[in-house]
């Protein structure tokens, strides 16, 4: 990528706490699965004979069909520029098996909670999701990887319950007290001293790249040039309209770095924004909640577009020594507490609800059979 394509994702040279600022609170997390998991559980549960082959695993004697890990795995490497090995792809089918597996789990423990989501809840977000697209857009979307309305419904539904269901558990139970605050800020008070202005932005990307992976809820990819321009205008026109753009962000954004965390791209340092004169001059003129227009994003020294990008500013920090009686201080502190207690939390909660499940893996099994 040449300079201006790097530009779209800002920050990726500002890593020290030092230089960062409170680019330091942000922990972006995603929870993979662990084939190895896999493994020990079919080891734990000894093999057994499949009941039927296109089942691939039970949860409580409910199955996971092989059909819906198939589904998944066709959608992934579409998107990928080499097709998988075997043992890539066996390893493929593990990951999203597991997930499937953990995604069951708290499907059952959702529905003995009497946290499901509603069909109104699911509607709305459905709506929600196809605002950008015309139906004619939205239904190549679905085609053109290889899913169902069916299929759409089913995901949201599980994303809103598994939500009523971390929110319940977990998120309500955290209590971050003012002992914590001050404990982290003592720790990290290097992190507020800020040598020079730093910009807290979000951005929404679209790339023609038709080989890079979306990255977003929806999986959702431009293929060439016109389809990138079209998406953007969508998304533009959807936040002029008042549309949430860290909604947008996770669903559309396709930069695989900040689309799960609505587009933040954390904080960057004025003179790496000057780096890009025409990125600054459209962001300097902002306010913070304010977007830009609609960028290009340039590749090589012919400076050919490769994508688009609208950044929205958050915030702008002045430079000097942050003090904990900063308003925002706290609230950045208390919220990274709480993110980074509830990452730590939920992946015990899955691990418990997990353990209390007679969970039989058929395709792990067959994976250890074949060297054997």
């Amino acid at each position: 990528m040449g300079e201006q394509r790097k530009m779209a994702q800002f920050g990726k040279a500002t890593k020290s706490p030092a230089s960062r600022g409170f680019a330091g609170f942000r922990v972006r997390v995603g929870l993979t699965a662990v084939a190895a998991c896999a493994m020990l559980a079919s080891l734990t549960c000894g093999c057994r004979k499949t009941p039927n082959p296109d089942v691939w695993a039970t949860v409580n004697g409910r199955p996971i069909m092989k059909s819906e890990v198939e589904k998944y795995y066709n959608n992934k490497v579409s998107t990928m520029q080499q097709q998988p090995t075997p043992d890539e792809s066996a390893m493929l089918k593990l990951d999203i098996l597991h997930s499937r597996i953990n995604e069951e789990v708290i499907r059952q423990r959702a529905e003995k909670m009497h946290l499901v989501a509603t069909d109104a809840e699911v509607d709305a977000k459905i709506a929600q999701l196809k605002a950008p697209y015309t139906p004619e857009q939205f239904d190549a979307q679905l085609k053109a990887k290889g899913l169902t309305m069916e299929d759409v419904r089913r995901d949201v539904w599980l994303n809103l319950t598994t939500s009523k269901v971390i929110n319940k558990e977990i998120n309500s139970r955290i209590n971050i007290t003012e002992d914590d605050v001050a404990n982290y800020y003592n720790l990290h008070k290097a992190d507020f001293n800020l040598i020079e202005p730093q910009y807290h932005l979000a951005q929404i990307v679209v790339t023609s790249l038709p080989a890079q992976q979306a990255g977003n809820l929806q999986n959702s990819k431009a293929r060439n040039d016109a389809e990138a321009r079209k998406k953007i205008q969508a998304l533009r026109n959807q936040l002029e309209s008042g549309a949430d753009f860290s909604g947008l962000a996770m669903n559309y954004s396709e930069s695989p770095d900040t689309a799960s965390s609505g587009g933040d791209m954390g904080f960057i340092p004025e003179s790496q924004l000057k780096s890009n004169p025409e990125y600054y001059n459209a962001i300097a003129k902002l306010h913070p909640g304010e977007v830009t227009e609609i960028l290009p994003i340039l590749q090589g020294p012919q400076k050919q577009p490769v994508g688009y990008v609208i950044y929205k500013l958050i915030a702008i920090e002045p430079a000097g020594q942050h003090p904990l009686s900063d308003p925002r201080v706290q609230q950045m502190i208390r919220q990274q507490l709480h993110d980074s207690r509830s990452r730590l939390l939920q992946s015990a909660y899955y691990e418990v609800l997990r353990d209390q499940a007679r969970v039989v893996n058929y395709f792990a099994e067959d994976v250890l059979k074949r060297d054997n």
